[in-house]
């Protein structure tokens, strides 16, 4: 099975505030009995499932300023991303919303299922058939721009920032030599793409720990926090880093019509400026109270850069 790739150390749901917890029973209409709490993603909230003494169910995410000064925007983002998109069996509905000007919480439908095993073929193929379906429908559905989508294209100009200044970039950031000179332009295609519209809605955080697999095999796209306006391309990309570090990818890259129309060079571009990104704040940022981020970020640098390599015949 595969494992997430992101995991965080959390809150559990009997440390979060009796507000909070006050505020969920009355949304659910009856008493907390059960809970039990994920660790996929990098929030230092809870995320928790939660049972009812009536048998209802709910998924809350719960996070204080306190804990981390970041998280709560994500938590606001969510909610206006899932207010506006309205229903939708590929994404878990949201059913409330809490916000006190500290704690920031969302009660979520809870969605019978489980992480989808990128190892297995079917499941992998439903997740890449999904992520394209998303696509689809997230360009039908309005977000109006009130709502705080992050902008692709202003990380694609720091991502080619973060390129073209690596030869400048601290000596114990995680970059192979080679890259510190971006030999390939890859920072000018990255302002390409900056320049081009970029009206599409895309979750921008596909990962195994954001996806679930619905018995019947439906795959459900979880956690909005860092929905974007940015490519159509992005998502089906996104989709496919799970297994960045194999050639796999690079076939399975050929075989999807909105990565063809984007191109190699995008593609590569993405990963190597993701990937120097990364690398760089490995040893620049400050985080708060998220202990396994910067181990995250060196695994997923480490991954993407070599994708590079292979790709660029280094």
């Amino acid at each position: 099975m595969t494992a997430p790739r992101a995991v965080g150390v959390r809150l559990t749901y009997d440390a979060v505030p009796a507000a909070v917890r006050s505020w969920v029973e009355d949304q659910l209409g009856s008493p907390v009995v059960g809970t039990a709490e994920q660790v996929g993603g990098m929030s230092p909230g809870c995320a928790t499932r939660l049972r009812c003494a009536d048998g209802t169910r709910g998924f809350v995410k719960a996070v204080g300023a306190e804990l981390n000064p970041d998280t709560p925007r994500l938590f606001r983002r969510e909610i206006g991303v899932l207010d506006h998109l309205g229903h939708h069996e590929l994404w878990a509905r949201l059913l409330a919303s809490y916000d006190d000007g500290s704690w920031v919480a969302l009660l979520i439908e809870d969605v019978e299922g489980r992480h989808p095993d990128f190892t297995h073929p079917d499941e992998l193929a439903a997740v890449l058939a999904g992520t394209d379906r998303l696509s689809t429908v997230l360009q039908e559905r309005e977000v109006p721009a009130s709502v705080d989508l992050v902008d692709a294209a202003s990380v694609f100009d720091k991502w080619a920032d973060c390129l073209h200044t690596l030869a400048d970039a601290p000596a114990r950031a995680p970059v192979p030599g080679w890259l510190r000179t971006d030999p390939h332009g890859w920072a000018d295609v990255l302002r390409e793409h900056a320049k081009r519209p970029m009206a599409h809605v895309a979750h921008w955080d596909i990962r195994v720990d954001n996806l679930l697999r619905r018995p019947g095999g439906e795959v459900v796209f979880v956690d909005w926090g860092t929905a974007a306006r940015g490519p159509g391309w992005a998502d089906p990309l996104l989709a496919r880093l799970e297994r960045v570090d194999e050639e796999w990818f690079d076939d399975s890259i050929a075989a999807s019509p909105a990565l063809c129309e984007a191109g190699d060079d995008a593609v590569t571009a993405f990963l190597a400026g993701f990937g120097a990104h990364l690398a760089v704040r490995s040893v620049v940022a400050v985080d708060v109270n998220l202990p396994t981020l910067n181990d995250f970020r060196v695994r997923e640098s480490r991954r993407m850069l070599e994708a590079v390599a292979r790709r660029s015949g280094r």
